[in-house]
C-alpha cells in the first residue's frame, strides 16, 4: 500500500479528507433536520404548550428514522480521523493519557460553555416562577441530544487499546466487538437494565468506530464484494429483525415501545450499522471524485467548522419559534400529522434555518472565547505524571456520567437543573482541561575546566 501521500494522516490524500469531511458534516446536518421534522407543537386553550411525540401518535413516521439516523456514520468517519491522529501521535513519542486528554477537550469544551448558558436560563426562568411543567419540557429539548457526547468520550477514551486490537487481529477485532453486543443485549433483553447489557451503547458503536480504522489503513475501500455482502446481509438483518423479531422499525427510542433500538442499542441497530457503514465505503470513490469540485467542496467545508456547534445549539432555535410563534398564537396549528401539517413543516424548516443562522452569528464571541481558553489549556500536552492521569481520568469519569444523566432526564427534569448535575460536570470538566505540570529539564552540569 503506498503511504507516501497523506492529508493530515489520512491514507488516500486530499479526496479522501474531503469525503470524511463530507460524511461528518452530512451526519451532522441530518441529525439536525431530524430533530427538526419530528417536533410537533401544539398550544393548549389555556396558553401551555405540549409536544407530543410525533412517532408515538403518528406510527408510521417511525420510519423516516431510517433516513435520519445516520449517526453510525460519524462514528465511522470519527474512527478513521482518530486512526491517523492516535499513530502519528504514538509515532511523535506521545502517550495515551494525552492524546485522550486532548480529544475530550474538543468535546468538552464547547459542551461547557453550552451548559454554562443553559443552566443559568433555566434558572433564571424559575426564580421568575415559569410553570415547572415548560420548564421541564426545555430543560429536556435543551440536553436531547447529549446521548451521543458520553458514549463518543468513552469510545475516544478507548482508541489505543482499540486500535491496537485492530493491528494485531484486523477485523476479527470489529466482529469480535459485535459478537459481544449481541451477547450484551441478550443479557439485556433478560433483565432490563443490566449493566450488561448498558455495554452495548460502547460495544456498537465501537464497529462502526473500528470500520473507519480499516478505512484509513486502506483494508476495507479496495475489498468491494466484502462491502457489499457487508451492506446487503446488514439491511436484510435489520427487515429480518424488525419482521420477525422483538425490535421496532424505529431507529430513536420511541415510549410507546416496550423496546428500543438505541437505548441501549440493539441487534437491530447493529445491523443498520453494519449497512450504512459499508454503504458509505462503497460510495467513496464517486463522492471522492465529485468532492473535487471546488464549488461543491466551498459548501462542504464550513460545515466542519461549526458542526460542533450545530449539533450542541440546534434545539434554542425551536424554543426561541415556540416563543415567538406558539406563545404568541401567530403560529397555524393543523393537526399533528395531517396533510396540513406536513403541508406547513417546510415553512417551519426555513424558519429554523433563519433562527439557527443568527444565533450562530451571535455565537462567534463564544467560539472565538472558546479558541483562546482551548489554547491556554493545551490540549496537545503530554500527560505523564500519575496524579494527572488519574485527575484526568477522574474528570471524565464525572463529565460522562452528568451528561448521561442529562441525556436521560434533561438538564431541567422538574423546574431547574440539579445542583449536583451540575456541580459534577463543572468538577470532571475542570479536570480534563486543567493542563499538566510543564516538563522541567535540569539544566546541564557544567564541564570541569
Amino acid at each position: 500500500m503506498d503511504r507516501s501521500v497523506r492529508d493530515g494522516g489520512t491514507v488516500g490524500g486530499v479526496d479522501r479528507v474531503r469525503y470524511v469531511d463530507f460524511l461528518r458534516g452530512a451526519a451532522i446536518v441530518m441529525v439536525v433536520l431530524g430533530h427538526w421534522v419530528i417536533t410537533a407543537l401544539v398550544r393548549h386553550p389555556d396558553g401551555t404548550i405540549a409536544a407530543p411525540e410525533l412517532l408515538a401518535t403518528v406510527e408510521w413516521t417511525q420510519w423516516l428514522t431510517l433516513l435520519f439516523q445516520i449517526m453510525p456514520v460519524f462514528f465511522l468517519a470519527g474512527g478513521h480521523v482518530a486512526a491517523g491522529s492516535w499513530r502519528r501521535h504514538r509515532e511523535g513519542g506521545g502517550g495515551a493519557a494525552g492524546w485522550v486528554r486532548a480529544r475530550a477537550v474538543r468535546l468538552l469544551l464547547p459542551t461547557a460553555a453550552y451548559v454554562g448558558i443553559a443552566v443559568p436560563c433555566l434558572a433564571a426562568g424559575r426564580t421568575a416562577g415559569a410553570d415547572p411543567g415548560l420548564l421541564g419540557m426545555v430543560g429536556w429539548a435543551l440536553a436531547m441530544q447529549f446521548w451521543f457526547l458520553p458514549v463518543y468520550l468513552v469510545v475516544s477514551a478507548l482508541t489505543p487499546w482499540l486500535y491496537a486490537a485492530y493491528r494485531r487481529w484486523g477485523l476479527a477485532s470489529t466482529a469480535a466487538l459485535a459478537g459481544l453486543s449481541l451477547v450484551a443485549d441478550l443479557v439485556d433483553l433478560a433483565d432490563r437494565g443490566s449493566p450488561v447489557g448498558a455495554a452495548g451503547y460502547v460495544l456498537v458503536w465501537a464497529v462502526a468506530y473500528q470500520l473507519g480504522f480499516g478505512w484509513e489503513d486502506g483494508r476495507l475501500p479496495g475489498r468491494r464484494p466484502l462491502l457489499w455482502a457487508v451492506a446487503g446481509g446488514g439491511a436484510a438483518a435489520f427487515a429480518g429483525l424488525v419482521a420477525f423479531g422483538p425490535y421496532p422499525v424505529s431507529l430513536i427510542r420511541v415510549s410507546t415501545e416496550e423496546l428500543s433500538n438505541t437505548d441501549p442499542p440493539s441487534p437491530a441497530m447493529l445491523a443498520w450499522v453494519l449497512a450504512q457503514c459499508a454503504l458509505c465505503l462503497l460510495a467513496a470513490p464517486a463522492m471522492e471524485r465529485a468532492l473535487r469540485a471546488e464549488w461543491l467542496w466551498r459548501l462542504v467545508r464550513p460545515l466542519g467548522r461549526v458542526s460542533m456547534t450545530l449539533y450542541l445549539w440546534h434545539m434554542v432555535p425551536v424554543l426561541a419559534a415556540a416563543a415567538a410563534f406558539y406563545l404568541t398564537d401567530l403560529a397555524p396549528e393543523p393537526v399533528v400529522g395531517s396533510g396540513a401539517w406536513w403541508a406547513w413543516r417546510p415553512v417551519w424548516i426555513a424558519v429554523l434555518t433563519l433562527f439557527l443562522l443568527g444565533l450562530l452569528v451571535a455565537l462567534r464571541p463564544v467560539e472565538r472565547g472558546l479558541l483562546r481558553v482551548g489554547g491556554a489549556v493545551r490540549p496537545q500536552a503530554e500527560v505523564r505524571q500519575p496524579y494527572s492521569v488519574l485527575a484526568g481520568l477522574a474528570g471524565l469519569a464525572a463529565a460522562v456520567w452528568t451528561l448521561t444523566v442529562w441525556a436521560g432526564e434533561g438538564l431541567a427534569r422538574t423546574d431547574a437543573p440539579a445542583g449536583w448535575t451540575v456541580a459534577g460536570f463543572a468538577a470532571g470538566t475542570a479536570l480534563v482541561l486543567l493542563p499538566p505540570p510543564r516538563a522541567v529539564v535540569a539544566p546541564e552540569a557544567s564541564e570541569a575546566g
